[in-house]
């Protein structure tokens, strides 16, 4: 038996309702359309139209729990999450132009959220380009600024610290009369005192080599400062600050690390958050132990550290491709392949 050849789009155009026609033709006016936004716009209404009457459903009488189920059947299909969201809004956008003029009681797409989108995995260096990046000597730059964004770095990867906590960190503790302290590194005892989201405190462990640029940038960091002497209390006693004395802010600190990665030759773009990363799924991966990383990192709950789990299943996995005899691709046979897991739509879809 032939099987049944599927309507064209123009085909499918040419039966949407006059509703349906009114509206692409008021989006196309009022939001100049080009023509590819045009029939994407349509292309949603078409799979709206197309559900409403597998429902036996007039498209203006549809309610909520018909929407609800739509946005099942996406997922169902393998839709992503994002897709389905997508077409979600062009469907409420539609409605919403159909109540302001009175076709329709209520919108029935207000509300209704389609899946919820499998969280990124966060971007994580490889060991060797973490040491690449924290061990980089730029011999062109000011040594100042060269000691400071070593030491920034160093500690960043060494003790896996949020943006906010690394600004906020003093060269000294206590409570002074004017201004008090949010942190500070104690290099006697290779640790470092944070105080996290929420105002949470915790101590981290600094690492030897974050200790020596440390100790170095402490050298310089008081020379050749300019016009630092109406500095307010919290910048005097910042642990890094700018040229004026000043207490550098997060967004210089993302301006930096980024330019160092471009000038240490790294493929992957470096900010504070991938040394967070990458300081967390390589402690996993040597140690295992996933709760000792949750107090490191200063996460309240398991779950928001158990996404480094997935990091290190992806390095497991390429450690057995590359070392397991049975796992790597053959060219002489079919006896071999790449380790793969149960559902790889799955990993897809989270990836």
């Amino acid at each position: 038996m032939q099987e049944r050849e599927q309507p064209s789009f123009e085909e499918q155009y040419a039966q949407l309702p006059e509703v349906v026609h009114s509206y692409l033709e008021h989006v196309r006016v009022q939001k100049r359309l080009a023509e590819r936004t045009h029939t994407l716009y349509a292309l949603d209404l078409i799979k709206l139209q197309s559900f409403a009457q597998a429902a036996d459903q007039e498209l203006l009488a549809l309610q909520p729990a018909h929407i609800r189920r739509f946005a099942a059947q996406m997922h169902g299909a393998g839709r992503s999450a994002r897709g389905i969201a997508l077409i979600l809004s062009g469907w409420r956008s539609f409605f919403r132009w159909a109540a302001q003029r009175e076709l329709v009681p209520f919108n029935p797409v207000e509300g209704v959220r389609g899946p919820k989108a499998a969280k990124p995995l966060p971007k994580a260096l490889a060991v060797d380009d973490a040491v690449q990046l924290a061990s980089f000597q730029n011999p062109e730059a000011d040594p100042w600024i060269e000691a400071r964004d070593v030491a920034m770095t160093e500690l960043l990867y060494s003790s896996g610290l949020r943006v906010a906590e690394l600004v906020g960190l003093d060269l000294r503790p206590g409570q002074q009369s004017r201004y008090e302290g949010r942190g500070w590194v104690d290099l006697e005892s290779g640790d470092a005192h944070v105080q996290g989201k929420g105002g949470k405190r915790r101590i981290v462990p600094v690492g030897r080599m974050a200790i020596l640029a440390l100790q170095r940038w402490l050298a310089l960091r008081s020379s050749a400062l300019v016009g630092a002497a109406q500095l307010k209390a919290q910048d005097e006693a910042a642990l890094f600050v700018g040229r004026r004395g000043e207490r550098l802010g997060a967004q210089s600190v993302w301006s930096r690390l980024k330019q160092r990665g471009q000038q240490a030759g790294l493929a992957t773009g470096v900010h504070p958050h991938v040394l967070r990363h990458s300081f967390a799924s390589h402690m996993l991966q040597s140690s295992g132990d996933l709760r000792a990383v949750q107090e490191l990192l200063g996460h309240s709950s398991i779950a928001t550290t158990q996404i480094y789990t997935r990091l290190d299943f992806q390095h497991l996995a390429q450690a057995y491709e590359k070392a397991h005899p049975r796992a790597q691709r053959s060219s002489v046979g079919e006896t071999s392949g790449p380790l793969r897991k149960p559902d790889d739509k799955e990993q897809d879809e989270e990836s």
